[in-house]
């Protein structure tokens, strides 16, 4: 089934508010999933101001990755304060959460407010950093099942609605986690909601049609704050689309680490003591650089890409080489039980966003310290299964006969 983006004859502000005062109205509770950056400030700022007119409480998630820009953590603070009168709990979580490093392959991921390690930065005073505090937390569970199992629990067991600030127009995949026909909406005509895992909470997106335009023309006219972090960025020369505010060791987000050594050198120092591979990540991860594979994707002239997949594998520390096989391997033997028993050394569109498979798809994953497999299709494994998992999928790969060792 073909998805397509159908302009609508509808102004995206007075949709935007619509859509939160339909959840308002409709769902038991309201949480605004909140970054810092510019998507979620506007949905922030929209949400609790619908919320005084409608006299309702919001309520509010905000995820510390303890490696953040001073701007970003004033702005929290300034943005907690200013709808103080609406929120009813602001969860500031400062707990230890696992996520990718796309720095490094010797430490290829890296775990936030990490017990014994020493920090970046402190946590504010009453930011949540009990692993008590809420019941479904694992210890070093990774962010994307942390807020899948923050939603159930938000829930209560009754509908509720936890606002997610990301636009379609921003890639590929964030257009498909919306616009997916095989997601649950609330309704046919809220194409803009979609079923949380445990079945009580929505995923709501109420600027998902927002452009880049969109957002600064409503802070210009509506003089609302925003992080003054990108004031900074706009002057050192980042383009607008490039501008990006989250954790920042990811495929993504490497690409302004260069901006704490030029803004926070301090902070830039702890980053490079706390975690692997950041000094080369910020000297490495510009955005024309070929060095992690991000836009230029180049090879030995004298190997196939599946050759030099295959170099690549070898060159890895062991446990590394080994994760990637296992990736791989699974991979590749979908492929098989499809009927294509060997996929192509390269295919037009296979290092876009779209996951086209060949050699060269896979290359680009390897070059770009994709532990997690994400352009490939695979999602993070939980921690406490993932040993079990990696030795199933060893075995597996001798009966299927592909990327053993000796290959």
């Amino acid at each position: 089934m073909s998805i397509y983006k159908i302009p609508l004859k509808h102004n995206v502000l007075e949709a935007t508010k619509d859509r939160i005062t339909w959840a308002l109205d409709t769902l038991s509770r309201v949480c605004v999933s909140f970054s810092g950056g510019k998507d979620s400030t506007v949905m922030l700022h929209l949400a609790a101001q619908q919320a005084r007119l409608m006299n309702k409480k919001i309520h509010v998630l905000f995820i510390d990755w303890e490696a953040q820009f001073s701007c970003t953590i004033q702005h929290v603070e300034k943005m907690r304060h200013l709808y103080a009168d609406v929120i009813a709990e602001f969860w500031w979580v400062a707990l230890p959460l696992t996520t990718q490093n796309a720095l490094s392959q010797f430490q290829p991921e890296w775990q936030c407010w990490e017990p014994g390690a020493r920090w970046v930065r402190q946590p504010p005073e009453d930011a949540i950093t009990q692993p008590d505090y809420f019941p479904f937390y694992q210890a070093g569970m990774t962010f994307e099942s942390f807020v899948r199992c923050f939603a159930e629990w938000f829930s209560q067991s009754r509908p509720a609605a936890v606002l997610i600030g990301i636009r379609a127009d921003e890639s590929y995949n964030r257009f498909l986690a919306i616009a997916s026909a095989r997601k649950q909406r609330f309704s046919d005509d809220k194409p803009w909601t979609t079923i949380a895992p445990g079945g009580h909470a929505w995923y709501v997106y109420p600027v998902y049609d927002w452009k880049t335009a969109d957002i600064w023309t409503w802070f210009a006219k509506s003089h609302c704050c925003y992080n003054p972090l990108y004031d900074l960025m706009y002057q050192a020369g980042v383009p607008p689309r490039y501008m990006r505010i989250c954790e920042p060791f990811g495929p993504e987000q490497r690409q302004g680490l260069w901006l704490y050594h030029v803004l926070e050198p301090e902070r830039w120092a702890a980053m490079c003591e706390r975690v692997s591979g950041v000094r080369s990540g910020g000297i490495y991860a510009g955005h024309d650089n070929p060095f992690y594979g991000h836009r230029k994707l180049l090879k030995p002239e004298h190997l196939s890409w599946r050759e030099y997949a295959l170099l690549l594998l070898d060159s890895m520390p062991q446990a590394t080489s080994e994760h990637y096989r296992n990736k791989i391997a699974v991979y590749l033997h979908w492929y098989q039980k499809k009927g294509i028993a060997e996929i192509p050394d390269t295919q037009e569109g296979d290092i876009g966003s779209k996951d086209i498979p060949s050699w060269r798809r896979i290359c680009k994953v390897l070059l770009n310290n994709d532990y997690w497999c994400r352009a490939l299709s695979f999602s993070p494994n939980k921690p406490k299964h993932y040993q079990r998992y990696s030795e199933r999928i060893k075995s597996r790969r001798k009966e299927w006969g592909i990327l053993c060792n000796n290959e």
